[in-house]
Parts: structure tokens; sequence; C-alpha cells
């Protein structure tokens, strides 16, 4: 079975802890708000990820990261071997929009990730407005690819597109252990 580390980073109250939940299908810490403390890491099993009865599932460790920067120190590590990054913010705070840039800059440039590894989502906290689709980012922010979730409305749509980024996230592992796999035989 495939194994995939797939880190969910962003400032503090953005609802990485929710999202990591939902997408586990875990229901551990739901209720009040509890910071996550360095990282708590939820495994995800998903057989037949790619839809075919041959493919062999794959395990997601779904390392959701905390969002205070007082655990800075430990990122080198936690982004150790991982296949892809989720950054996750609440669109309706202008200081979430700013800092991304930097969670963009320590997870995803500073590790040999591409942009098709990285996935935003602007977190729609339940009775938010919902004014905020039209997010203008900069760049290079404005190249991934941007998700919003609201998990009180289109719940099923949020699903749906994590598991897209989760068999994009497949293809690039086989792709890598192709390559691999190529230059030891040649």
């Amino acid at each position: 079975m495939l194994k995939a580390k797939v880190l969910l980073v962003g400032p503090r109250e953005s609802g990485k802890s929710v999202l990591a939940n939902f997408v586990s299908e875990s229901i551990e810490g739901i209720g009040s708000y509890v910071p996550t403390q360095g990282v708590r890491i939820l495994e995800y099993e998903k057989p037949n990820l790619n839809g075919n009865s041959k493919g062999a599932g794959c395990r997601f460790e779904l390392w959701d990261c905390s969002g205070d920067q007082k655990f800075e120190t430990c990122w080198p590590a936690l982004m150790k071997d991982s296949h892809g990054v989720i950054i996750i913010f609440n669109p309706e705070l202008p200081s979430h929009l700013k800092e991304i840039e930097m969670w963009y800059s320590c997870f995803v440039q500073q590790q040999p990730l591409l942009d098709s590894q990285c996935l935003l989502v602007a977190h729609h906290k339940p009775g938010s407005a919902e004014d905020t689709e039209n997010l203008s980012l900069a760049y290079p922010l404005n190249k991934l690819k941007l998700i919003h979730s609201n998990l009180e409305e289109d719940p099923e749509d949020v699903r749906m597109e994590f598991m897209k980024y989760f068999r994009s996230i497949i293809n690039v592992i086989n792709e890598n252990r192709e390559k691999e796999e190529m230059s030891i035989i040649s």
C-alpha cells in the first residue's frame, strides 16, 4: 500500500484541525476550539482512490501542524519526507492573507515540492459571510489551486476537492518512483 505524508499548515484558528478531522472521518476533538500543540497526526486509508480496482489504495498521514509560530524550530522535522502541503486560512481575516505567503515560503518553496503538490484552502467558518469568493492573491500564491471550503453548505464538494488533490499526490509519488526505478536500471 502506498503511503503519503501531507502537511496541513496555516495561521492559528484557520480550521486546520476541523478539516483534518473531516477529511480523515475522525471525530477526535469535535466541538470547542483547542489549539494544536506542535503537530497531530491522523491516519486515513483510502482504498482504490484512483477508481480502478487494481489500485492498491493509499494510506495518508495528515500532519495537522500548529499555526503557532513558537513551534517554528520544529518545522524542518515536520517537513521531512512530505509529499504535499495544504495551506488553510480564514479568508475573512486580512492578517491570514498576509500570513499565508510566509507559510508558502517556509513549507513549499524551501522543499523540493511542485506547486501542484500544494493546495490553498479558504476555509469559511460556520455563520461566516460568503463575500470572499473573489480573493485576489499575490504572486506566487495566485498560481496555486485554491478551493473554498464550507462544511455547513457543501461538505461533499469539499470532500471531492480533497480527493482530487490526494489523487494528484499519488500520481506524483508514482511518477517519482518510476523515475527512481528507471535511474537504477540505466
